[in-house]
C-alpha cells in the first residue's frame, strides 16, 4: 500500500512537471516564430530551457514510479531539488539584472521617457546590440503595428498636449513613434514633426535621429531601444515571479518526498526490527 501510495505521489507531480514543460517549450516556439508585439524573442532561450529540464525530471519520476527503486526516487528527489535551485537562481538574477532603469515621468504630459543609460549593460549588449538591434528593427518595421497604432486616436487639428493625453503611449511607442519631447519639435499629426534648433536638441542624439519617414521615425534612436528593454524587463519580471512560485511549489513536493522516505525507511526498520525478535 505504501509503496503504491509513493508511485501515485511520484506519477502526479511527474504530470505536473510535463504538463509545465510542454506550455514552457510550446510558448518559446510560438515568441520565436510570431516574435511577439515588438518583436522581441527574450523569452524563447529561459522558456526553452526550463521547458527540456522539466520534461527531462518529468521522465525521470515516471522511471522511478513505474521501476519502484528506491535508488532513482533518490535520483529523482536530487533533480529535483537542482530544479528548484535553478529557478531560484534564475529569477534572483533577473531582479538583479533589472534592477534598474526607471522612467522619467514628462511633466503634464502623462506619459514617461526612458533613457538607454539607466540600463544595465548585460541587458544592453544582450538585447540591443548592433547585431540583434537590427533584426528587431527590421520587425518592428515590417510589422507596422506598434506606431500603427496611434493612428486610431489622431484628430483633426489637435496640438501636441491633446495626442500625447488622447493616447496611452506605451514604452515602446514613447521611445520609437515619437521624437523626445526635450527636442522641441513642433507637432503637425501622428508621425509627423517639425524639427526646431535648439540647445538641448542639438545635445541630444535622437533628436538629430528622428526622421519623419515612416520606416526610420525614431528607429534609430537611444529611446526606442531602452522603451525595447523597458519591455524585456516586464516580461522578464513576470517569468522571475513564476520561477518563484515554482520554486515554492517544488520546495513544498521535495520536503513532502524527503519526509515519506523518511518515514518509509523508518516503517522498514521497524518491520525488520519485529522479525528479528519474533
Amino acid at each position: 500500500m505504501a509503496r503504491s501510495r509513493d508511485s501515485i505521489f511520484v506519477c502526479f507531480f511527474s504530470f505536473c512537471f510535463l504538463v509545465l514543460g510542454v506550455i514552457a517549450i510550446g510558448s518559446s516556439l510560438l515568441i520565436n516564430f510570431s516574435g511577439g508585439p515588438v518583436c522581441q524573442k527574450s523569452l524563447c532561450i529561459p522558456l526553452l530551457v526550463s521547458g527540456i529540464i522539466l520534461s527531462i525530471v518529468s521522465l525521470l519520476g515516471f522511471m522511478c514510479s513505474y521501476c519502484k527503486s528506491n535508488f532513482l526516487l533518490s535520483l529523482y528527489l536530487f533533480a529535483v531539488f537542482l530544479l528548484a535551485v535553478w529557478f531560484v537562481a534564475f529569477a534572483s538574477f533577473v531582479v538583479i539584472v533589472t534592477n534598474d532603469g526607471a522612467a522619467e515621468a514628462v511633466s503634464k504630459l502623462g506619459f514617461k521617457e526612458y533613457r538607454l543609460g539607466d540600463y544595465k549593460n548585460w541587458l544592453q549588449r544582450n538585447f540591443v546590440s548592433d547585431k540583434k538591434w537590427k533584426e528587431i528593427r527590421s520587425c518592428m518595421i515590417d510589422a507596422h503595428q506598434v506606431c500603427k497604432n496611434l493612428d486610431r486616436n489622431n484628430v483633426v487639428d489637435q496640438t501636441a498636449k491633446d495626442f500625447y493625453k488622447r493616447n496611452d503611449l506605451s514604452p515602446v511607442q514613447s521611445g520609437c513613434c515619437i521624437p523626445p519631447v526635450a527636442c522641441g519639435f513642433q507637432y503637425q499629426n501622428t508621425t509627423f514633426w517639425i524639427p526646431r534648433t535648439s540647445a538641448s536638441a542639438a545635445k541630444d542624439n535622437d533628436c538629430s535621429a528622428w526622421s519623419n519617414h515612416q520606416q526610420t521615425l525614431c528607429y534609430n534612436c537611444d529611446s526606442c531601444k531602452a522603451g525595447v528593454i523597458k519591455n524585456v524587463k516586464k516580461q522578464w519580471r513576470v517569468l522571475a515571479t513564476i520561477n518563484f512560485c515554482l520554486a515554492v511549489f517544488i520546495a513544498i513536493f521535495y520536503s513532502t518526498g524527503c519526509c515519506d522516505i523518511r518515514n518509509k525507511n523508518r516503517r522498514d526498520h521497524n518491520k525488520s526490527l519485529n522479525q528479528c525478535l519474533v
